[in-house]
C-alpha cells in the first residue's frame, strides 16, 4: 500500500511539473527533459510512469478535466434552483482549483491542438459536450427557445475569452474576481431582450 501511494505522489508531482513546463515552453516545443526537470526527474522517470510525451500530456488534460468535473459537481451540488445551478456551472469554471494562469494556459494551448492529435481530440469533444449539455439543461428552464442557444453560445465564448486573456496575465489570477464578473455576465444575458 505504501508503495502505491509514493507512485500516486510521484505521478501527482509529474503532472504538476508537465503544467509548469508546458505553460513556461509551450504546448508544441516542451521536451521531456524540461518536464523532468521542472520535477526534478529524470526523462527516464516520466517514460516509467506515462510511456511517452503524447500520453503524459494526455494523462495531464484528464487530471485538469477531473478537476473541473469536481469543481461543477460540488458548486451544483449546493444550487437548487436553475438559476443557481446556471451560475454555479459558470462559477466551477473559475474555481480555484482550475483558474490559474498556468492551467488557463495549458486549457488554451490543448484547445489548440486538439484538432491534430486523435488522443486530445476525444477529450476535447467530451468536455465540449458536457458544457454545452450542462448549459442547455439550465437555460432550458430560464429562457424562451429562440434565445436559449444564442446565451449558451455567449457565455461559453465569454468563458473561453476569459481564460485566453488569463494565460497572458503576470500577476496571479483572482477567481472570486473572475467569477463575479462571470454572474453579472450571465446576468445581463438573461435579463437582456434579444
Amino acid at each position: 500500500m505504501s508503495r502505491q501511494r509514493i507512485r500516486d505522489i510521484r505521478h501527482d508531482e509529474l503532472i504538476d511539473a508537465t503544467i509548469k513546463a508546458v505553460h513556461k515552453h509551450g504546448y508544441a516545443a516542451v521536451t521531456m527533459t524540461e518536464i523532468a526537470r521542472e520535477a526534478g526527474a529524470t526523462a527516464a522517470s516520466i517514460n516509467y510512469y506515462f510511456g511517452s510525451k503524447e500520453r503524459l500530456l494526455g494523462a495531464t488534460m484528464q487530471h485538469l478535466l477531473s478537476l473541473l468535473r469536481a469543481a461543477v459537481l460540488r458548486r451544483v451540488a449546493m444550487a437548487a434552483t436553475p438559476h443557481e445551478r446556471l451560475m454555479a456551472l459558470l462559477e466551477a469554471n473559475f474555481d480555484d482549483s482550475v483558474y490559474t494562469t498556468e492551467q488557463c494556459s495549458l486549457w488554451v494551448q490543448f484547445w489548440g491542438s486538439a484538432p491534430y492529435v486523435k488522443s486530445l481530440a476525444r477529450l476535447h469533444n467530451i468536455n465540449r459536450q458536457r458544457v454545452t449539455s450542462n448549459f442547455r439543461a439550465e437555460l432550458r428552464a430560464l429562457l424562451p427557445e429562440d434565445r436559449r442557444e444564442t446565451v449558451r453560445e455567449a457565455l461559453q465564448s465569454y468563458m473561453d475569452g476569459v481564460w485566453l486573456e488569463a494565460t497572458h496575465s503576470s500577476q496571479p489570477l483572482d477567481a472570486a474576481a473572475a467569477r463575479d464578473e462571470a454572474r453579472r455576465v450571465a446576468q445581463l444575458l438573461l435579463d437582456s431582450e434579444v
